[in-house]
C-alpha cells in the first residue's frame, strides 16, 4: 500500500536533490581564458614586390608566348620557371638564415 507512495517520494527527493544541491555548493571561479593572438603578418616592400611580380610575370609571358596554341614548353621555362626558381631560392635562404 505504501510502496507506491515511497517510490514517488524517492523520485521527488532525487529531483529536488538534482536542483538544490548544486545551489548549496560554493561556485567555482571560471578559469581565465588565455587568448593567443598571432602577430599581424608584416610584409616588407621587397616581399610585396616579389608577390606582385610572381603574378604578373607568368601572365605577361602567357600573353606573349600564347601557351594555349603550341608554345607550352617555352612558356613553362620562361614564364613559370623563373618564379619557381626565385621562390625556391628564397625558401632555401630563409632556412639557412633560421638555422644559424
Amino acid at each position: 500500500m505504501f510502496s507506491g507512495i515511497q517510490e514517488i517520494l524517492i523520485i521527488v527527493l532525487i529531483i529536488s536533490a538534482i536542483f538544490l544541491v548544486p545551489r548549496m555548493m560554493n561556485p567555482r571561479p571560471a578559469p581565465q581564458k588565455v587568448v593567443l593572438r598571432r602577430a599581424p603578418l608584416k610584409l616588407s616592400w621587397s616581399l610585396r614586390l616579389a608577390v606582385i611580380l610572381s603574378i604578373l610575370w607568368p601572365v605577361a609571358c602567357a600573353f606573349y608566348f600564347k601557351p594555349w596554341q603550341q608554345n607550352l614548353i617555352l612558356f613553362a621555362t620562361m614564364g613559370i620557371g623563373p618564379v619557381v626558381v626565385g621562390w625556391s631560392l628564397k625558401w632555401v635562404l630563409a632556412g639557412m638564415k633560421n638555422k644559424r
